[in-house]
């Protein structure tokens, strides 16, 4: 079981020995590629630590870690791995105590879909997936489907067809104004990239613009999107 006074422990430590680092570095202007490592390696380790606590705070903290790194330009697959955990934790990974899920935190996989958005690649693209999939919190599903978008890879129509799946789903049991709009808008830039849109894609949009309990703005949106697919072919 993960230990609090233990996570205290390392994050003092490494915060000593950054700033140890840093105070070496001194008055010069880059660090050493030595310095840079143990500074990455530094907070690789606090990132999987506190990835891996059973707290809801401690998690944040891994993204907000994550969050600085990903700004930095970093994209090690330890990180990519690591959102991977936290955005499929309570879903694929469940602990249970008194048959009680202990460590549901749908805003925690919320933000890890967010940040995966940013790395733009296909282990990326292949994590959202199983995200959305997994996933019954309809704010978790808008970001992963709004990352899945941000990234653009729709490769053999895969990321289509689970939305397509994943939000059919959903509208049979709890339309979601929010989702939809989501879906809309990764469905344009896919659109806009690959210049077309699968059939299966096209029906979803038929069906999100005639859905009577969702907002008439959302019914709208997918309707202009509809009169606008002509545009985007080559």
């Amino acid at each position: 079981m993960f230990s609090l006074k233990r996570l205290s422990i390392l994050i003092i430590a490494a915060v000593i020995i950054v700033s140890t680092v840093c105070a070496q570095v001194g008055a010069r202007r880059e660090m050493t590629p030595e310095e840079l490592y143990l500074q990455e390696t530094i907070e690789l380790m606090i990132i999987r630590e506190t990835a891996r606590s059973t707290t809801r705070e401690q998690k944040l903290i891994s993204l907000e870690y994550i969050g600085e790194l990903i700004d930095r330009g970093n994209r090690n697959d330890e990180i990519r791995q690591t959102l991977e955990f936290l955005a499929t934790e309570g879903t694929r990974t469940q602990i249970r105590e008194n048959n009680r899920l202990i460590n549901n935190f749908p805003d925690v996989r919320r933000r890890a879909a967010i940040q995966l958005g940013r790395f733009g690649t296909e282990e990326a693209t292949n994590a959202l997936i199983d995200v959305i999939q997994l996933e019954n919190e309809p704010m978790v599903i808008q970001e992963a489907i709004k990352s899945l978008g941000d990234i653009g890879i729709n490769n053999n129509n895969e990321t289509i067809r689970t939305i397509v799946f994943v939000v059919d789903r959903l509208t049979h049991v709890n339309p979601d104004n929010l989702v939809a709009l989501a879906t809309i808008d990764t469905f344009e830039r896919i659109a806009e990239s690959d210049g077309s849109l699968s059939h299966d894609a096209v029906q979803l949009l038929v069906r999100i613009a005639t859905e009577g309990t969702l907002v008439f703005p959302v019914r709208e949106r997918a309707r202009q999107l509809l009169a606008d697919l002509r545009s985007f072919q080559r």
